[in-house]
């Protein structure tokens, strides 16, 4: 029986199970405090704490989104990924979702960050989630390195500084063959 399943039947069983069981499911078995389960379920952190202390009991919807929430979480944790972290323009270029390296299956998932604020945060994440190894940008992998237990590649452009380059050498030539204003 999965984490999900235990609590579906101890909302059938009473609602004192329900609340020990749910708070067990989010403290112990997931290791989230419930800020971060309300956060990652989109749950109301007030509403979570409301149920939990039992001055309110959840309605149908929250109990079907408590759910998902923990099976979406729980299936998250078990499967084992690498995740990207880079600007969205990046991301958009990895098409591979999967790959086979040296024979074995990595999945790839990817976390979008704009700053390096965004990056470390980003970072966290995705060890909370369960990457098993990051890739980054040069510029925040070293500060990554010594936030996280997990290993950090660094991805080293190549081509796409050799692009860039040129892109902005076209840019300067457009700009000059534009009129003063």
């Amino acid at each position: 029986m999965t984490l999900a399943d235990d609590i579906a039947v101890a909302a059938f069983q009473s609602d004192e199970e329900f609340r020990r069981v749910l708070d067990k499911v989010i403290r112990k078995d997931l290791g989230l405090s419930i800020a971060e389960f309300g956060e990652r379920s989109r749950i109301s952190p007030s509403t979570l704490y409301k149920i939990m202390s039992g001055d309110r009991d959840p309605n149908l919807n929250t109990l079907r989104d408590v759910v998902n929430s923990v099976r979406e979480i729980e299936g998250l944790s078990r499967e084992k990924f690498i995740a990207v972290i880079a600007a969205r323009p990046v991301l958009d270029r990895i098409h591979e979702r999967e790959m086979f390296v040296d024979e074995r299956r990595v999945v790839v998932r990817e976390y979008a960050a704009a700053t390096m604020e965004d990056a470390i945060v980003a970072a966290i994440r995705a060890e909370r989630d369960g990457a098993q190894a990051l890739v980054c940008a040069p510029i925040v992998s070293y500060t990554i390195e010594k936030i996280v237990r997990v290993p950090v590649a660094t991805i080293m452009p190549t081509n796409s500084v050799t692009v860039a380059i040129e892109t902005a050498s076209r840019k300067i030539r457009s700009q000059q063959a534009l009129p003063p204003r």
